[in-house]
């Protein structure tokens, strides 16, 4: 029986959770690089320099709401990986798919620092996450149907990891939706759910 390439192309989990740690680090490394020092020949005393600090603070928000939206994304990633036995080839280009909303995080992190004030700006910040979230969802939903999950994985797993991604998306979309207000009200949202998944906030159950 002939053997097409396609059937043995991409099967390595490994090398891809290896090529995507390498794609979010330089990711994350280029968020920093986008950081700008004030202009030396503008700073001529200790006041200047402060209130220049004090006009960085809002691209660092932005910043590091990127940083923190890129790590999240970044252990949802390997919590799927680490439940596969393996890959192929269509999982592997959904994960480049996801890669790719990685590589633009950069791109639209600095957009709305520089026109934060407008709409725009915010809804491709929200289109950037969104890219990420939907290749995260079909993944795990494709890695299930074609049998790529490990057959130890307890049975509630794969819900708990579609419905942590889909609660998610609505909220980022809900956070989108703020901008009709204000987009500072968008960022402050998106901010608040960044802190919530990252500290993983618990709330008490009743009874």
């Amino acid at each position: 029986m002939r053997t097409s390439y396609d059937q043995i192309a991409g099967q390595s989990a490994e090398r891809l959770a290896a090529l995507s740690d390498g794609i979010f680090g330089v990711a994350m490394t280029l968020l920093l690089l986008e950081l700008r020092v004030p202009a030396r020949e503008v700073i001529h005393s200790e006041g200047d320099l402060r209130h220049a600090l004090v006009l960085l603070a809002p691209q660092l928000l932005v910043y590091l709401m990127s940083f923190i939206t890129l790590g999240m994304f970044w252990v949802g990633q390997q919590t799927q990986l680490n439940y596969l036995a393996r890959s192929d080839r269509d999982l592997t280009w959904i994960h480049m798919a996801f890669l790719f909303g990685v590589t633009i995080m950069p791109f639209s992190t600095r957009f709305l620092v520089e026109f934060v004030v407008f709409r725009t700006a915010i809804v491709a910040y929200w289109v950037n996450i969104l890219i990420l979230g939907v290749a995260l969802y079909f993944s795990w939903g494709y890695a299930t149907r074609a049998k790529l999950v490990k057959e130890e994985v307890p049975k509630e797993v794969p819900a708990a990891i579609c419905r942590r991604i889909l609660v998610a998306q609505s909220l980022y979309g809900l956070a989108a939706l703020l901008c009709v207000f204000s987009t500072y009200w968008s960022i402050a949202f998106i901010v608040l759910v960044q802190l919530n998944y990252a500290v993983g906030l618990r709330w008490p159950r009743r009874g």
